[in-house]
C-alpha cells in the first residue's frame, strides 16, 4: 500500500532525477540525491552496479548534444511487508539529439534525432535522506531515427 506522502516523495524523486539529466546538472556528488550506493542499472547499454551505474547514467546523457526525457503514468507500490522498499514504473518518451560531429561521421542526410518510447521499472529504498533508486531498468518499446553507434563488444 502506498501512502500519499510516499507517493508524492517518489514522484518528486523521479521528476527531479530526469530534470537533472535533461539539464545536465552533474556537479559534485549529484547522484547521492537519487541512488543508493549499491544501485544496479540495467539498460540497452548493459548492466552496471554502484559507481559504474552512476557513470553509465551520466554517460548516456553526455553522449548526446541534447536530451529530453518526458515521463507519464507513474505507478508506485510500497512493499506492505517492508515499508522501506518500493517499486515504481512509468512510460517515458526519450528524445536525443546527435552531436554535429557524430552526424558528420555517420554520413549526410541522417536524422539528427533518436527517439525512444520505453518503460522504466525501478526498485526504491527509503534511506535516512529519503527515497533513493536501488535498481533502475529501462526497456525500449519502439525507436525512431538514427540510433546511437554503440562500441563494438570486446572479443
Amino acid at each position: 500500500m502506498t501512502t500519499q506522502l510516499d507517493d508524492s516523495a517518489i514522484t518528486v524523486l523521479i521528476g527531479r532525477f530526469f530534470r537533472t539529466l535533461n539539464e545536465r546538472r552533474f556537479e559534485g556528488d549529484w547522484a547521492k540525491e537519487y541512488f543508493t550506493d549499491d544501485v544496479k542499472a540495467e539498460s540497452p547499454h548493459g548492466t552496471a552496479v554502484g559507481a559504474d551505474a552512476v557513470r553509465q547514467s551520466q554517460q548516456a546523457v553526455e553522449d548526446w548534444a541534447v536530451v529530453q526525457y518526458m515521463n507519464t503514468d507513474i505507478l508506485i507500490e510500497v512493499d506492505e511487508a517492508d515499508a522501506d522498499t518500493a517499486t515504481a514504473s512509468w512510460n517515458s518518451l526519450m528524445t536525443h539529439v546527435h552531436h554535429q560531429s557524430t552526424l558528420g561521421q555517420l554520413g549526410e542526410g541522417l536524422d539528427p534525432l533518436f527517439t525512444v518510447g520505453g518503460v522504466w521499472d525501478v526498485d526504491l529504498r527509503r534511506t535516512a535522506d529519503g527515497w533513493r533508486f536501488s535498481r533502475t531498468s529501462v526497456r525500449p518499446i519502439w525507436m525512431s531515427g538514427t540510433a546511437p553507434q554503440l562500441p563494438a563488444a570486446a572479443e
